[in-house]
């Protein structure tokens, strides 16, 4: 299942950086915070505005950023 369709992107909005569902909510702070180890249970405690599916639209939204091919000269 996909769930990348919750991501927006906006130039007038963040920057331009990806947010979910066009709230300033930017994917990176979701991230950001998960990294710094903060579960999924406080996120959503403290941003009543997401759901589960929106944390999971940020996980797969990294994974397809850092899974793209890097063309090496020959």
């Amino acid at each position: 299942m996909s769930y990348l369709d919750r991501i927006t992107l906006n130039p007038s909005q963040c920057g331009g950086r990806p947010c979910l569902r066009g709230m300033r909510i930017r994917v990176s702070d979701v991230l950001d915070l998960l990294a710094s180890g903060i579960t999924q249970s406080e996120i959503l405690e403290d941003y009543p505005d997401l759901n589960e599916d929106d944390i999971k639209a940020c996980l797969q939204y990294a994974s397809a950023q850092a899974n793209h091919s890097i063309l090496q000269p020959a």
